[in-house]
């Protein structure tokens, strides 16, 4: 079995909705020979070119390692990536404020420097196929979440609390790669 992703230009950030329509309509057509562009050079996985986009297929064993690396190849060539398989879409911008925050899934998507749409989308995502999602800034601090909305948040001691809604999850998240930590303030923390 193969999972695929495409990439190509936006000139400005787009939702899931409107990736997934871009997505579904080129599948719609046929496949193109010809020059091959810079960045499918760059791409891993089996690539198929359509009229400004770029498939890449890869096998279901190694698709969070490959994937991971279309979403860094896409990125520094300033192109959107959709994921048909989680529905996502990684834009360009907006980013937060910490250069080389990671993202991370229970499912196994890690991605580098994510934008603030795709870590408010995928949070929607926690279910027991996707047990948790963090954000992560290596040796300095972390927040993360897990299905019923328990929060940890890590700088130096762990805490934890509970939140009632996805929306405030969201928040929190948005607010953490900001660099905003009102988040902090609005619950009891343990």
């Amino acid at each position: 079995m193969s999972v695929e992703l495409m990439v190509w230009d936006e000139p400005v950030p787009i939702s899931r909705d409107q990736a997934r329509a871009t997505y579904l309509a080129v599948k719609r057509t046929s496949p193109v020979d010809g020059d091959v562009p810079d960045v499918a050079k760059e791409l891993p996985g089996e690539v198929t070119l359509y009229p400004g986009h770029v498939l890449v297929s890869m096998d279901l064993d190694t698709m969070d390692e490959t994937s991971a690396q279309v979403f860094t190849v896409a990125r520094a060539h300033g192109l959107v990536c959709y994921d048909p398989q989680r529905d996502l879409v990684h834009n360009v911008a907006p980013l937060g404020v910490y250069e080389g925050m990671q993202l991370h899934t229970g499912d196994g998507m890690v991605v580098n420097d994510p934008d603030l749409g795709l870590v408010h989308d995928v949070l929607a995502t926690l279910s027991a196929q996707n047990p948790f999602v963090a954000l992560v800034n290596f040796g300095r601090h972390f927040l993360q979440v897990s299905p019923g909305y328990e929060l940890e948040y890590k700088e130096g001691t762990l805490i934890r609390t509970m939140v009632p809604e996805l929306e405030e999850v969201q928040a929190a998240f948005n607010e953490y790669a900001t660099g905003d930590r009102s988040f902090l303030s609005r619950h009891e923390w343990s």
